[in-house]
């Protein structure tokens, strides 16, 4: 089950990363509620985010799934395999930090830069070098490849509902930072980008230290985009880890 990030509809999903991965396993891929062809209100907390997957999760009659999440995602894959266990094999968190992790406070983003494909590709999603923009062009061609039946795009009240989310998720709390992390007992691979200037890459080390069962893959010269701009090398990777 693929768990999206911030201000993204099933179309925003990288191809090459999902073709990828259905090469070898059933992939889910959905809507938040008010994103894309989902109804009703967009949530504004991750636990709330949570519920309504597991909610999801049932209406397809699954009893366990290895869950993927991305920035906000990997944020629900976190709560989903602390609060819900039973549901989830293995988690990949990609691009994404713990619960009170470090610079977490996301008060730079808006909404209308969210929905700005190309500003988010070259200034967040890869980083400044010749062969990251690169990377970003040939990303960006494969997420509009797909021409008919796309979804909807992302509104401005659904992008603000998420960045509420994000920031109540990035508040540290007063007591029992890392709580939630000991929780989690299932396998789980960390991804990040050496240079990732959404999600600091001290927060991918925070989790593999307080994380009991987790593994950690940083990649050379990328930004919170880096299981694109490494897919193939993050394709092998995952494949390995979830055999």
């Amino acid at each position: 089950m693929l768990l999206n990030y911030l201000a993204a509809h099933m179309d925003n999903w990288d191809p090459k990363v999902t073709n990828g991965l259905a090469a070898e396993h059933d992939v889910i891929v959905f809507d938040y509620p008010g994103v894309g062809g989902s109804s009703g209100e967009p949530p504004t907390t991750v636990a709330a985010l949570t519920e309504h997957c597991v909610r999801f999760s049932r209406a397809l009659g699954l009893t366990e799934f290895d869950a993927v999440g991305f920035s906000l995602g990997g944020m629900i894959a976190q709560s989903l395999g602390a609060e819900h266990p039973a549901l989830v094999r293995r988690i990949i968190l990609l691009g994404t930090g713990p619960q009170g992790g470090e610079g977490m406070v996301f008060q730079e983003l808006a909404p209308n830069e969210m929905l700005n494909l190309e500003h988010l590709v070259t200034t967040a999603f890869f980083t400044q070098s010749e062969v990251s923009q690169a990377a970003g062009r040939a990303y960006i061609e494969r997420v509009q490849s797909r021409k008919k039946d796309r979804d909807a795009e992302v509104s401005t009240r659904a992008a603000a509902a998420q960045i509420d989310a994000l920031r109540t998720w990035g508040a540290i709390p007063t007591t029992n930072r890392f709580a939630m992390l000991a929780k989690i007992q299932q396998p789980t691979l960390i991804v990040h980008g050496n240079k990732d200037v959404v999600v600091a890459p001290i927060n991918a080390l925070l989790m593999v230290e307080h994380l009991p069962n987790a593994q950690l893959i940083v990649y050379p010269d990328a930004s919170h985009g880096a299981q694109s701009q490494h897919a193939e090398v993050f394709l092998k990777h995952v494949e390995l880890f979830l055999r």
